[in-house]
This record gives structure tokens, sequence and C-alpha cells, in this order.
């Protein structure tokens, strides 16, 4: 079992699930670092997570950042390509990181993924996740590989969007018959998952996907109906969805949703045969939130600019 004592290591945690895994390791009592290229954000922490950049471009800071850590929880990544980040960069930085965790002397990294990577992928994103995990299972290093698929919590994209285009649209469209299915699951949940494989020491893959399974059609149904905003749903041809969607994101300064993520969705790669590891119903979570969800668009590169 990894030592709980030591110092534990958090990417992103101003950003979104980082920030939860860090919350449990310090709820835990637990000293907490965090890497981050985003120093100056808000510090929802008070100042108890101590904070150090990234430093890709300086692998001997990168190390210094990282000794003592006794376990590294990594979700560093990007959703798509942009002119200020791309998957090639994201994966460099990745590999770079593993590395500075290896000569630093980290003991375990937990490692946040996503269903069905693979090195065969048509999609970038998949496969560049495909060859992180494949870096990291032939570093030598413990690990737990985590494989959600959406997330959902308060800082969400996805469902809070949904929601947003079903409270200002007359109707909603989806791509082609909306039959592919996915399974999100709870922020908070992964980041328990995450904080429980960080004190084992067994390497592990972990089909990271909540209790529910939705089609997409039918995730919009749910939604709709849980904050009583019924629209007619309507299915349409996948590419004029998506330059909808694009026209939709320029109108706002976002990118909606790319390509790539329309082909991910329609060819199931947010679905896995497997049983769930969160235990958090995003139908009770939208209840929940009901009053709020998708009163705000929420931007990625919005959120994304903020520094």
């Amino acid at each position: 079992m990894v030592a709980d004592k030591r110092i534990h290591a958090a990417t992103g945690a101003f950003g979104y699930s980082g920030k939860y895994i860090a919350q449990r390791l310090l709820d835990e009592g637990l000293e907490v670092i965090t890497l981050t290229n985003s120093p100056h954000k808000p510090d929802p922490f008070d100042g108890k997570v101590r904070v150090c950049p990234f430093n890709f471009d300086s692998p001997e800071a990168l190390v210094d950042s990282l000794r003592g850590v006794a376990v590294l929880y990594n979700t560093y990544w990007v959703r798509f390509k942009h002119k200020h980040f791309t998957f090639a960069k994201a994966l460099e930085n990745t590999l770079a990181l593993f590395r500075a965790a290896r000569e630093a002397g980290v003991e375990r990294i937990v490692h946040i993924s996503i269903t069905n990577p693979s090195e065969d992928s048509p999609l970038e994103y998949f496969r560049g996740k495909a060859r992180v995990e494949k870096a990291l299972t032939e570093s030598g290093l413990s690990y737990a590989i985590l494989r959600p698929t959406v997330l959902f919590g308060k800082e969400d994209v996805l469902i809070n969007n949904i929601a947003w285009g079903l409270r200002r649209m007359p109707f909603f469209t989806v791509f082609g018959n909306g039959k592919y299915r996915l399974q999100p699951i709870y922020v908070d949940d992964v980041a328990e998952l995450a904080v429980a494989q960080g004190r084992q020491s067994e390497n592990t893959v972990i089909e990271a996907i909540g209790p529910e399974t939705f089609t997409y059609r039918g995730l919009v149904e749910t939604i709709s109906e849980i904050i009583a905003k019924k629209r007619p749903i309507i299915p349409v041809p996948p590419l004029l969805g998506y330059l909808g969607a694009r026209v939709t994101g320029i109108t706002l300064g976002d990118v909606l949703l790319t390509w790539d993520e329309v082909k991910g969705l329609m060819n199931e790669n947010l679905y896995v045969d497997a049983p769930p590891a969160g235990h958090t119903k995003l139908t009770d979570w939208i209840r929940e939130h009901a009053a709020t969800l998708g009163k705000r668009y929420a931007s990625e590169l919005a959120r994304r600019k903020k520094k």
C-alpha cells in the first residue's frame, strides 16, 4: 500500500476534476500540491494547496516540484485542438510529466483517461489517450488508470449546455437517430475512485462509468423533462447538426462541439459493457440542480483563458 502521510499531487486543482480530487485529499488530512498552467486562477482552497507551475519546458524544475510526492493524480489533457493547445503537445507534456515523476521518486500515478482509448482510433483524442496509457503502463511506476465517460457536476460543459439549449431554443436537434449510448459519471465519484486507488499499489484499469446508461436522445429527453423545458427533438444528418453547433459556437466565441466529438459519440466511444464504478445518478443530480442547470452557457475557451 502506498504511504498515506507523504505529499499527494493533483494536476489542475484550480480546474474541474482535479479540484474534486484535491478536496478529497485535503479532507483526509493529507498535504497536497497542484501542478497547473493557471497558477493565478482563483484559489478554492484558501492557500491550503501549494501551487507549482507545470514547467514542461524545464524538466529539472518539474522534477523538483514532484520530489517527496507519494502519489500523482493526473487529469491533464485537452478536449480539442486549438491554436493555443494541441493533442500532440498534450501527449508530449504528459510523457514529460511521467518521466519527471519517475525521476522524482513518485510511488504511484492515478491517471484519468477515457473509455475506449485505442492507438488505432481515427479520432486523435482517443488515440492520444491510448498512447498516454501505454507510456504509463511501460514506465515501471505503479499505476491506476480510470476511464470515465462524460463527467457531470457543477462545472460541467456538456450536460449544462444541453440544458442551456433546451431553455433557449424552440426545438433541439440530435445527430442521426440519437440511439448511441453514453454513461455519465459524477465528477466527485471519479475523485472518490481516484483517491481510493491512491492508497493501493496494484496496477489496475477501471472503467469509471456511472450507474445510468442513456441514449443521447434519451439523455436530452431526460434533461428536458426534469428542467420542465419540453422541446421537439429533431433528428438531423450528423454533418448538418455539427455545422449548426459550429455556427452557434462561433456566435458564442467558443467551440461548442467538434466533428471528432460527434463521431466519437455516434461510434459509442462513451459506452462500455461494464459494471458501474460510480454511484451518483445523473437523474438525481439534475433534479437537485434543475433550477440553475443551463441558466448560463458554459464556455470551454473562457474557462481556459481565465488565468
